[in-house]
């Protein structure tokens, strides 16, 4: 059981410190940092990880889409161009073994070890960081001081591996006019956009914001009256 103060009004119970989670821990979690399913998830995380790289570190992965330079005719020896950096970025120096790197070899000093002198190529590397990181996961849990900001990390670094294995798209977005705010009598007429992964529009000039349904009919309406004003203005000249 959690040791209760005297002043019960003053306990605070202890919570999860994973960014994002913040659950309050059960008492067979008594003295953790990290919740148990903040924990089975990283695991299973980490196991994913080697699998995920080893998808990202291919050509077909690194080329998709990619264009050839030079001369227009399809014989060209030039090397086609990898657009994907954002692969390049997770496959190469500073990428997921970097990463996972930086994390071991922060676990390692905490627990007074040595740091692993051996790194080998990200492809060797990565599967080797897994499997300490899965090993030592518990321990993280139960008494590193930062192990929510690592939990955090791994499921930032996953979830980007996987979109772009998954080969996930972010939605475009659209031209949808110009915002109609008027302040001091005077149009904003800024171009706004909207996507299909949010029903939210927001002006980058004047931050005005239209959020709901009824707020896009208004929207529309708004716009629709400044294009009538603009079309009896041009008649009238």
């Amino acid at each position: 059981m959690h040791d209760y103060p005297n002043d019960l009004d003053d306990y605070v119970w202890p919570v999860c410190v994973t960014p994002g989670c913040r659950r309050q821990l059960w008492v067979s979690e008594t003295g953790r940092r990290a919740c148990r399913p903040c924990e089975d998830a990283t695991s299973k995380r980490l196991a994913d990880l080697p699998n995920l790289f080893r998808r990202l570190d291919t050509t077909a992965s690194l080329m998709r889409g990619a264009r050839r330079i030079g001369g227009g005719g399809g014989g060209s020896k030039n090397p086609p161009i990898p657009p994907r950096m954002e692969v390049l970025a997770l496959v190469g120096p500073g990428g997921v073994a970097a990463r996972l790197s930086a994390i071991e070899d922060s676990w390692r000093k905490a627990l007074g070890w040595t740091v692993a002198s051996w790194r080998g190529s990200p492809a060797q590397a990565v599967p080797e960081h897994a499997r300490f990181l899965i090993n030592n996961l518990p321990w993280a849990a139960d008494a590193y001081e930062s192990v929510g900001q690592d939990i955090d990390d791994l499921r930032k670094l996953h979830s980007k591996c996987k979109a772009i294995v998954d080969d996930e798209r972010r939605p475009g977005r659209v031209q949808i006019g110009l915002c109609p705010a008027r302040y001091d009598d005077s149009l904003c007429g800024q171009p706004l956009t909207a996507s299909a992964a949010s029903h939210r529009v927001r002006c980058l000039a004047c931050g005005s914001r239209w959020e709901t349904l009824g707020e896009w009919r208004q929207l529309r309406a708004a716009q629709e009256a400044v294009t009538e004003q603009h079309r009896q203005a041009g008649a009238a000249a």
